[in-house]
């Protein structure tokens, strides 16, 4: 069987762009090419045909409908289609008149039609319950002009059925319509998740994300020469950080910890020569009641050897940038880089959103003129203005901004409209002193008929006041109309993060990272003598103002790893076997951990991560789909050595 092609330049040898008919040499190419012979004829000197194999000449590239039943998807018919017999396999998603019928599966839909002779089909359809699965033999017909649907891949066309066949009947009266004009509440569609990942935006966002993970892997494994290394679940448990899911063993007293990353694994893969690796990585969390977070989620995790803080940063960048999905603007082939003490500074927040302005503005050192104010050992006071077409401070939204004050209480918070910069210092004279006031207006950007939200006391509890303050502020304009937040993908680095943070107790210490992280050299002289002030190697990646990922250089150095546990409080032996890995002769090393979930809820712009993962828990923890979690017999608990408080149902 021969092919006509009319343009040479159009044609493809396993390649993803057009070759020029100057480099079309099968000679020259490295696969096996047909033969070619000129046509004969006299009006096209650019005609040619092409031995071509009937058993492929129907697959596409990514052959969908390979080892299947079916011949096209419910997504695939055109009108170039019109004419052929095809086989369709589906949900029954909408019938009319015992004779229109609309097939659905994962790719689209397709509208069949039931001849007006076919009086057995049309009685089965009477009785059918809709998503039954069906399987429907015929050929494709061009829609009437006037009836065709251009809102639809399929809308030129229609299936004239022949052969219909019920695969599986769907029971009557399911929990919920798979209609997007009535969809459930999310409880219901969590219980029925199986039902719920029909929708076609649940099939858009788990196949945008596998053929993200998929860009992820073959950038990494090849063209970074990274190895895939899956490391163990089962774990011992970490000083430190989140708390951990505990897993009974049948040692009496002895339990392994379930894994909140592979943080230990892979640096030992470093130390053990494997200077390269990454994972897609199942991580668990045992954080109780929180909203949008999931006990169990998953990280592409990261780690290679000689490496500095500029190379595990271009490196994620340059992953970003060949995964990034088609349908968004590409990223910018560099981020912005912005300090952690820059981000709180202005932003309020080490997560900082950059899609719109109103920043903070510092007037520590105006308040500090008034030295009754100077309240806590590092004192701060800032100040965040929305000038008038901005100005919405509503009762509500005041008594919103009092009750969320009340988690800073180290900070004092004065919210207020401005009808005049004068009439503003008048105002909070009483409060701050007549000159103080007076000065801070003069510094301030304030406008007339403005918004004014001004906190001081502790830094870090002003900062983080008034951060949360300009995020909700611009929400609520946002749900009333007001466009504030620029358009698109705004990312960037926070770096220079601290390397510890105040702990528990007083002059206790807790890691800001992890305590691997490593110290900036610059400030390893500040250790002993102000170890909140050290810098820490590490960094995180926030878009639209959301943490996507985390990462840092750690420590190789074992009398270091040594020192930084003592600081801590953890006991060194607990952490002996990483001594012993780096002592072992562990190299330079550092890494990453990009949070999928909310990676791709921020990229296809979800309103929570449980509509990116197949099976998520509630924001509670559990399972609505199989009821975990659940009791466990007397005879497990004996096997498990465990006991539980309350009997078993």
């Amino acid at each position: 069987m021969y092919k006509i092609v009319r343009n040479m330049s159009r044609m493809r040898f396993g390649f993803s762009k057009k070759i020029p008919t100057s480099q079309l040499n099968p000679k020259c190419l490295a696969v096996n090419l047909p033969p070619l012979r000129r046509a004969s004829s006299n009006k096209s000197q650019n005609i040619y045909l092409v031995d071509e194999d009937d058993s492929s000449s129907s697959e596409s590239s990514t052959n969908i409908n390979k080892y299947t039943q079916r011949t096209h998807t419910c997504g695939e018919l055109t009108i170039d289609n019109v004419g052929e017999n095809v086989t369709l396999c589906g949900w029954l998603e909408f019938q009319r008149m015992d004779k229109f019928v609309v097939l659905r599966d994962s790719y689209g839909v397709t509208q069949l039609l039931i001849p007006d002779t076919d009086k057995k089909t049309q009685k089965l359809l009477q009785a059918l319950p809709l998503e039954t699965i069906i399987q429907v033999k015929g050929s494709v017909l061009s829609r009437p002009a006037n009836m065709r649907n251009e809102k639809q891949q399929t809308g030129d066309v229609e299936v004239y059925v022949e052969d219909f066949v019920v695969l599986n009947k769907a029971r009557d009266n399911l929990p919920f319509n798979i209609r997007e004009f009535q969809k459930a509440k999310e409880a219901l569609r969590m219980q029925y998740r199986y039902l719920d990942l029909r929708f076609p935006l649940m099939q858009r966002n788990l196949r945008v994300r596998s053929e993200m993970l998929m860009k992820m892997r073959e950038f990494l494994v090849n063209r970074c020469g990274f190895v895939d290394v899956e490391t163990p679940t089962l774990f011992k448990k970490t000083p430190g950080g989140a708390q951990e899911f505990i897993v009974p063993t049948r040692f009496p007293g002895q339990f392994y910890s379930l894994v909140q990353s592979p943080q230990q694994f892979k640096q030992m893969l470093m130390a053990g020569a494997v200077d390269r690796y990454f994972q897609i990585a199942r991580c668990y969390r045992d954080e109780g009641a929180r909203p949008d977070r999931q006990p169990e989620f998953t990280q592409l995790d990261i780690e290679m050897s000689f490496a500095n803080l500029d190379g595990i940063l271009e490196l994620v960048e340059e992953l970003l940038c060949n995964s990034w999905p088609d349908f968004l603007a590409p990223l910018p082939k560099k981020f912005q880089r912005i300090s952690f003490a820059d981000a709180m500074g202005r932003y309020g927040s080490d997560q900082p959103d950059v899609r719109f302005g109103f920043q903070l503005q510092n007037c520590t050192e105006v308040l500090k003129l008034n030295s009754k104010l100077v309240t806590a050992d590092d004192f701060g006071g800032y100040c965040l203005v929305f000038p008038k077409e901005y100005a919405n401070l509503g009762k509500s939204l005041k008594e919103s901004f009092t009750e969320l004050s009340k988690q800073y209480p180290l900070a004092k918070l004065v919210q207020s409209k401005v009808a005049t910069p004068k009439e503003f210092a008048s105002k909070i004279g009483k409060l701050v002193g007549e000159s103080v006031a007076t000065k801070l207006c003069g510094q301030v950007d304030l406008g007339d008929d403005s918004v004014a939200f001004l906190a001081y006391g502790d830094k870090r509890h002003a900062q983080n006041l008034l951060g949360k303050i300009r995020v909700n502020y611009v929400d609520y304009l946002e749900k009333l109309g007001v466009s504030v937040k620029k358009k698109g993908m705004h990312i960037l680095w926070v770096v220079d993060m601290p390397l510890f943070e105040p702990g528990e107790t007083p002059g206790g210490l807790k890691s800001a990272h992890h305590p691997f992280t490593a110290p900036n050299t610059a400030d390893l002289d500040l250790l002993e003598r102000a170890p909140l002030q050290v810098r820490s190697l590490s960094f995180d990646l926030v878009l639209n103002g959301n943490e996507v990922g985390g990462g840092s250089v750690r420590i190789h150095d074992p009398h270091l790893q040594e020192k930084i546990l003592q600081m801590l409080g953890i006991d060194k032996s607990s952490m002996q076997h990483m001594i012993d890995m780096l002592s072992s002769g562990c190299p330079p090393h550092g890494g990453i951990a990009l949070g999928l979930d909310r990676l791709m809820s921020k990229i296809l712009k979800t309103s929570s991560i449980r509509d990116v993962i197949a099976f998520p828990k509630t924001f509670e923890g559990k399972d609505p789909l199989s009821g975990a979690p659940s009791p466990v017999s007397e005879a497990d608990q004996k096997l498990y050595n465990v006991k539980s408080v309350f009997p078993v149902k």
